[in-house]
C-alpha cells in the first residue's frame, strides 16, 4: 500500500478532520520540553478502541510504523515521532469517556486518552479517590500515566500507577483487542500481560482502556513544611513520620534551598511561610479520623521533631487553601527551572537510607567538574526518587551549557547513582533520551529478556520504533 493509500484509508475511516497534515501540529509534533521536533506522515485521532485498531491494520498492511501518544507531557523524548515524516503519529485524545465507577469493587474503567484531572474528578463526584497525582495532572493522560508508568508524590502510600491499575485494555501490533478489563485483584490464569504493557512506552501494544483502583476518600488532610540543616535530618524525620502517621503518611518530599529560591525568583506571588533553609521538607497526613484527633498526631509528630533536633522550623497548614499552597510551592519549582533556561533534568533513584551519601557524591563531584553549576534538587524522599537537576553557572548560556556540558555531567550523576545501588530511570521512563543509557548501565541479560518480548509482540517494529531499545 503507497503513502497516499494510506492516507485515503485513514481519511475514510476517521474522517478528514481527524487525519492532520497541515496547520500547525506543534501540539503533537514538539515534546514537552521542546527538545524533540517530529514529522509526521500525519497525525491520526482516532474515537474509540475499534478505530485504534483498524488504524494499527492499515498502517501494519502499509509497513509504517506508530507513535502512540496522549497527552504529550513527557520528558525523555518517548511521545514524538522522528524526522522522517514517514510515521504516523496516533492520539489517544479522543479517547476519553469514563466508561465506568464500581464502588463496591472500588475500581473506574476509564479510557486512555482521559486527563488525569478528569479521571480524579469523576473518582471524587463518586466520593472515591484516585490517588495517582503528577504536576501534569491537568494535561498528561490515564493511557500516558500507564505506558510510562507515572509514579507522583503520592507513591509513598499508594504506590506507582502499575500498583494502581487492575487491568488493561490493549491494541496489538496485528490489530487485535485484547480485554484485560475485569479488574480483579487476584486473577493467577498465566502470565499477567498487563505489567508487559504497563510501562512499555507504547513498545510493545497500545493501551486504550484502564480498570484503575480507587479509595474511599480520607476525612483529614493535613500539610506541614518543615526546615532541616541536612538531608539526613529530612530522612530521620521521615523515619518519626513513619512511626507516627504510618500508612496514612501520604506525601514525604524535599526542596533544597536553590529550589525554592528559584521559585522565589520567579513567581515572587507564591507565598513561602519559611525562612529559607538548606533543605525543605513537604509532608502530607490523609486519614480516616476526624480532623481534630489527626492533627493532634501530626503536631505530637513535629513536635517531637523538634525536641530531637531533625528539624528548625515548622508551618502546618491552616485550611485547604494554605495546604494547597503549600503543594503549589513544590509543583511550581520546574516551572521555576524553565523560566531560569534549559537544564540537565535528572530522574533518579536510591534506596532512602542511601540519599544522603549519593547527594554528597554528585555534589563534590559536579562542583569539581563544573564549578559555578547551580544545583536544583527536589524530590519524593518518601520513596527514594530525586530530580536532581543541574542549571548552567549564572552567567553561562543555558543551550550551550546543556549541548556541551550534558554526556559528561549524565555520567558523573549516573556514576554516583550506581555506586549507591540505584536506578538513572526513576519514574518518567527511557524513550528517546535515555535509550543509549539503558544499553549501558542495565545487565545484558535483562536487556536481552526485553529485546525478547519485543521480538515475540512487535516483530515488525511497529510500534514506537527506536524508543528504549
Amino acid at each position: 500500500m503507497q503513502s497516499s493509500d494510506l492516507l485515503t484509508s485513514l481519511r475514510h475511516l476517521l474522517g478528514e478532520a481527524h487525519v492532520l497534515q497541515e496547520g500547525n501540529l506543534d501540539a503533537y509534533l514538539l515534546d514537552w520540553r521542546k527538545r524533540w521536533q517530529g514529522r509526521a506522515l500525519a497525525v491520526v485521532r482516532p474515537a474509540d478502541t475499534a478505530q485504534v485498531a483498524q488504524v494499527v491494520k492499515l498502517c501494519r498492511a502499509a509497513g509504517v510504523s506508530i507513535v502512540p501518544q496522549g497527552g504529550n507531557t513527557g520528558l525523555v523524548g518517548g511521545g514524538v515521532p522522528d524526522a522522517s515524516g514517514r510515521q504516523i503519529l496516533l492520539s489517544t485524545r479522543r479517547l476519553q469517556r469514563v466508561r465506568s465507577i464500581d464502588a463496591a469493587n472500588l475500581t473506574m474503567t476509564v479510557e486512555a486518552g482521559c486527563v488525569l484531572q478528569s479521571a480524579q474528578a469523576a473518582a471524587e463526584s463518586a466520593g472515591l479517590l484516585l490517588p495517582l497525582s503528577l504536576a501534569a495532572e491537568g494535561s498528561c493522560t490515564v493511557g500516558g500515566n500507564l505506558a510510562t508508568n507515572a509514579g507522583g508524590t503520592q507513591v509513598l502510600r499508594y504506590g506507582n500507577a502499575r500498583e494502581l491499575c487492575l487491568g488493561l485494555e490493549v491494541v496489538t501490533t496485528d490489530g487485535e483487542v485484547w480485554n484485560g478489563l475485569a479488574g480483579l485483584r487476584k486473577d493467577n490464569t498465566g502470565y499477567d500481560l498487563r505489567h508487559l504493557f504497563i510501562g512499555s512506552e507504547g513498545t510493545l501494544g497500545i493501551i486504550t482502556a484502564a480498570v484503575m483502583r480507587l479509595y474511599p476518600r480520607p476525612k483529614s488532610r493535613l500539610t506541614a513544611l518543615a526546615s532541616t540543616a541536612t538531608l539526613e535530618q529530612a530522612v530521620a524525620l521521615l523515619q518519626i513520620a513513619q512511626r507516627h502517621a504510618d500508612a496514612t503518611l501520604t506525601g514525604f518530599e524535599v526542596m533544597n534551598r536553590f529550589s525554592l529560591e528559584l521559585v522565589r525568583r520567579h513567581f515572587p506571588q507564591l507565598p513561602q511561610p519559611l525562612a529559607p533553609a538548606p533543605w525543605t521538607a513537604l509532608l502530607e497526613l490523609s486519614d480516616s479520623q476526624d480532623a481534630a484527633a489527626a492533627r493532634h498526631r501530626f503536631e505530637g509528630m513535629l513536635q517531637e521533631a523538634l525536641e530531637v533536633g531533625c528539624i528548625d522550623d515548622a508551618a502546618v497548614a491552616e485550611s485547604i487553601a494554605q495546604s494547597q499552597a503549600m503543594w503549589h510551592l513544590r509543583e511550581s519549582i520546574s516551572l521555576a527551572q524553565a523560566e531560569e533556561g534549559l537544564n540537565i533534568k535528572h530522574d533518579i533513584s536510591v534506596p532512602v537510607s542511601r540519599i544522603p551519601e549519593f547527594v554528597r557524591r554528585a555534589d563534590a563531584a559536579l562542583d569539581a567538574s563544573h564549578p559555578g553549576a547551580r544545583l536544583v534538587n527536589f524530590g519524593h524522599l518518601g520513596d527514594g526518587n530525586l530530580h536532581y537537576n543541574v542549571q548552567c553557572p549564572v552567567e553561562g548560556d543555558a543551550a550551550t551549557f546543556l549541548r556541551q556540558e550534558e554526556e559528561t555531567i549524565n555520567h558523573i550523576v549516573f556514576d554516583a547513582v550506581a555506586h549507591c545501588g540505584g536506578t538513572f530511570s526513576a519514574e518518567h521512563g527511557i524513550g528517546a533520551l535515555k535509550r543509549d543509557e539503558l544499553q549501558l548501565r542495565k545487565s545484558p541479560v535483562a536487556l536481552g529478556l526485553m529485546r525478547s518480548i519485543k521480538s515475540a509482540l512487535d516483530p515488525d517494529g511497529l510500534f514506537n520504533p527506536g524508543r528504549m531499545l
